[in-house]
């Protein structure tokens, strides 16, 4: 991404195409009450103006799968969006519990186009049949569309939509999210959780951790003067372990590098510094903690 596209998309915002994304229908009587049951958000919640996140969370509280769900307009279904990636895993886990629930669950990918508006000017653009959708951290809309109908604009390169991504400081599938994290360790409680909703897979892990304000490690925002790639091990001067990069990407405008990282839990402070190698007889690079941003 160069500073131009960078500046624009600051000050006017733009167009993201998340076509390739699994989606899914749910139907029948017991839909929000099944949906309930693995969720980590209230699907009590659901409604055709906006889309909730969420996390399908394992009986460990680990996630599984990133999704997006809202209201379809026809009052009779849900419609559930998640990384292309998990189309087939997450589908089969999903319908893996469907046992006695009048619930049907429906791969519908091929049959939607998903666009993602974004920026200052969503709410003045005349988009219309939006959802309001925070995805990067910003004010946003999602826009379904059948697979037939031409675009609403020029998408965003999937390269400069990845950077972006980074720069707000948004965790993405397989990245920062996987079958190795919770959600409060991605950031993702106050977006993603509800604990007043029930009983949903994982619940009784995901409430310890609430109570008790502990967990392995925690999403952190880093920058750096040096090169800086995803995979790098991080390291406290003293030569203790501190946490993994996680995702990287250069600013267009102050071309330091810029990323994500998970660190051990009580490991690093906001502005401590950090070594970047394999090891600490390979230290190649250093770089500075921030805080993730609100979402």
């Amino acid at each position: 991404m160069n500073a131009e596209i960078f500046q624009r998309l600051e000050t006017e915002g733009g167009w993201l195409h998340f076509s390739r994304r699994a989606k899914w229908r749910l139907s029948g009587a017991d839909r929000v009450r099944y949906l309930n049951g693995q969720v980590t958000q209230d699907a009590r919640r659901a409604d055709a103006r906006s889309a909730l996140h969420a996390c399908v969370t394992n009986a460990k509280g680990r996630i599984e799968g990133d999704i997006f769900f809202h209201a379809a307009p026809d009052g009779e279904s849900l419609l559930l969006d998640a990384p292309a990636g998990l189309r087939e895993t997450l589908g089969m886990r999903l319908e893996r519990y469907i046992i006695a629930d009048d619930a049907l669950l429906e791969d519908v990918t091929e049959e939607w186009q998903l666009w993602h508006r974004f920026g200052p000017s969503v709410d003045a653009d005349g988009t219309t049949g939006g959802l309001i959708c925070r995805r990067l951290a910003c004010p946003g809309m999602d826009v379904w569309l059948p697979a037939e109908a031409p675009p609403p604009g020029e998408a965003l390169s999937e390269e400069d939509a990845g950077t972006l991504r980074i720069l707000r400081g948004v965790p993405a599938w397989p990245h920062e999210l996987n079958t190795d994290v919770f959600p409060q360790e991605a950031g993702l409680e106050a977006e993603t959780m509800s604990y007043t909703k029930g009983c949903y897979i994982g619940q009784e892990v995901l409430s310890r951790i609430k109570s008790t304000g502990r967990m392995p490690r925690e999403l952190v925002l880093w920058t750096s003067e040096d090169e800086v790639a995803g995979g790098a091990l991080l390291w406290r001067e003293d030569g203790t372990k501190a946490g993994v990069v996680t995702s990287a990407a250069r600013h267009p405008l102050s071309g330091l590098m810029q990323g994500l990282a998970y660190a051990r839990q009580g490991a690093v402070e906001k502005d401590s510094r950090l070594l970047v190698g394999n090891d600490m007889a390979s230290i190649a690079a250093s770089l500075s903690i921030q805080t993730l941003p609100c979402r």
